[in-house]
């Protein structure tokens, strides 16, 4: 196929599709604040549960249990690099399909050792391994069936799955707890885990060579056409350009805030609706309603992105967001669950969001064809968020409260918003 079409073909959308079912998998990492519940409790750490469905796990601390889900970013974003290679030199499937029974199994041996080791090994490591690998195969594939105008929206469709993972993973695996015990949740899970990616993976497929994605039924604008690339860096070239490490920096500092909110929206949840036994009984909601939010956000901010630029929608973004994290200690000490909803909903937002602007920035920068490996070492910088998280836990264990921990996530947004404002696609050598 070497002429442009003018539409794209079905495949294209059944790739896009196959890649949200995948994620809606590999997100489990946005439903950990309901193990963390389950399993924290200061005054009682190192001591083994003795009796009920989770006889023989030990009790952990805030920081303790920070830890799989701290080790699970780091180890999902140095994985996104061999992962994206994976997925640009043998196809999506492979990656997928990998990805997701590394996840599986991670999820069942956490289940079965019933230990701190085990959420180490299994959840952290294993867990860990298996997103990364597996992530970097859906975006990139279905990208490459779409031209520039659609590439937020799209970026957004897959990566949304992700974030709504938790909108289905949270209640279910809080029903598997109490029913079935914490060994329980995460051995079904597991099982459920490894038939979904095995299936939705054989769906991923890659344009064939030549292929011309079509362009919009609107002439681009020269605003447009400058912001994307003509060219397809390799990535010798990508590391050499200061505007590399500016995106793997805006990429922390969108994540840190998101991957916070992550780790503790359960337990803000039972502080904030202490007085209303139905909400503290059933703090899970709020997570659900994260990753619901966390998914529209993907799909919402890629969609405007394309239409008012991603430098915009990523500004937009991180400046609400920031207001909204200086402001949670307030709603937390006044318990108005109505606000609370209104302030993590808009953090979750612009977590999701950036999920979707940064494949879209790196595609936009650096071109399409090798967006596998190279969107891979951009997404170091979503690992390198995972910090937050773990120091929340620590300030947390020190003074009681995560205040601190959201002051300094706020203003790390809006160090975001300045280099934001001055990073500019490179230009290749000769090209005007």
């Amino acid at each position: 196929m070497t002429a442009q079409i003018t539409k794209e073909p079905a495949q294209a959308w059944i790739t896009t599709f196959a890649g949200t079912a995948i994620n809606l998998c590999l997100g489990i990492l946005y439903a950990w604040s309901i193990w963390k519940s389950s399993l924290v409790d200061v005054d009682k750490a190192g001591q083994v549960i003795e009796e009920g469905i989770n006889a023989g796990w030990t009790y952990l601390t805030n920081a303790q249990a920070a830890t799989p889900f701290s080790l699970c970013v780091i180890i999902f974003a140095l994985l996104m690099i061999p992962g994206g290679r994976i997925q640009d030199k043998f196809g999506p499937k492979v990656g997928a399909t990998v990805g997701g029974l590394f996840l599986a199994a991670g999820c069942i041996i956490a289940g079965l050792m019933k230990s701190y080791a085990g959420l180490v090994l299994g959840f952290g490591i294993l867990g860990g391994i298996g997103m990364g690998i597996g992530y970097a195969a859906p975006t990139p594939a279905a990208l490459k069936w779409f031209g520039p105008h659609r590439r937020g929206l799209v970026a957004g469709l897959v990566v949304g799955g992700y974030g709504g993972a938790a909108l289905y993973i949270s209640p279910l695996a809080q029903y598997l707890i109490d029913h079935y015990g914490i060994t329980g949740s995460f051995v079904g899970l597991g099982i459920l885990f490894a038939l979904v990616v095995i299936i939705a993976g054989q769906l991923l497929l890659t344009p064939p060579e030549g292929y011309v994605p079509p362009g919009p039924k609107v002439a681009a604008t020269a605003k447009q056409i400058a912001a994307s690339t003509k060219h397809n860096w390799n990535t010798s070239e990508m590391i050499k350009t200061w505007q590399f490490y500016a995106l793997v920096f805006l990429f922390m500092l969108t994540t840190q805030s998101g991957l916070l909110i992550i780790a503790n929206a359960n337990s803000l949840m039972i502080k904030a609706g202490q007085n209303i036994p139905f909400l503290a009984a059933n703090a899970w909601i709020l997570v659900s309603f994260g990753g619901l939010v966390n998914a529209a956000g993907r799909v919402g901010t890629g969609s405007y992105s394309d239409k008012i630029g991603r430098v915009n929608a990523y500004t937009i973004n991180c400046a609400i967001s920031a207001l909204c994290l200086f402001s949670l200690p307030f709603v937390i000490s006044t318990q108005n669950v109505l606000l609370l909803f209104v302030v993590v909903g808009i953090a979750y937002w612009q977590y999701g969001g950036g999920l979707a602007l940064l494949p879209s920035f790196t595609a936009d920068f650096y071109g399409p064809k090798n967006l596998g490996f190279n969107y891979g070492l951009v997404f170091l910088g979503w690992g390198l968020g995972f910090f937050m998280a773990r120091l929340g836990g620590t300030i947390e264990d020190i003074t009681g409260s995560l205040k601190y921990a959201f002051y300094i996530s706020g203003s790390l947004l809006i160090l975001g918003v300045l280099l934001a404002r001055i990073t500019t696609r490179p230009k290749y050598p000769g090209e005007e």
